[in-house]
């Protein structure tokens, strides 16, 4: 059976270095540019809330939340009370996905930044044949 007939094309602009990444990736899973696009986009997850690494990250810093206070208290002998035990856990359940959110688009933010700074010709088009994609 012969497989549908595409008509649409999908564009996009690309530097020379993330050029040269996506060469690579798809010399490295033994398929044409467009075939490899083609496929990277078409099976790209549909996010439809955090992922597991997301909420470990956040769970962390809940936990580094605590454990600091905690200390903090016991350093200066002061016991914590259960209700503000509570008052301390409610606060760091409360933003701590927030808090990954916002170190995780920092990490984002910096490599974007590191790839931009490494690549000195950010215009660079690389031409591809629709008929392809």
């Amino acid at each position: 059976m012969k497989p549908p007939l595409r008509t649409k094309s999908v564009g996009t602009k690309v530097s020379e270095a993330e050029f040269a990444l996506l060469e690579e990736r798809a010399r490295g899973a033994g398929l044409r540019l467009a075939e490899w696009v083609r496929e990277a986009l078409l099976s790209a997850p549909v996010e439809l809330g955090p992922d597991s690494g997301e909420v470990a990250l956040a769970e962390v810093l809940a936990l580094r939340s605590l454990l600091l206070n905690l200390h903090f208290r016991a350093a200066k002998g002061e016991p914590v009370a259960e209700a503000e035990m509570r008052g301390l856990i409610e606060r760091a359940d409360g933003s701590k996905m927030q808090r990954a959110r916002e170190r995780l688009e920092a990490v984002q933010s910096a490599a974007r930044a590191a790839a931009r700074a490494t690549d000195p010709e950010p215009e660079a088009v690389a031409e591809t044949n629709p008929e392809e994609v």
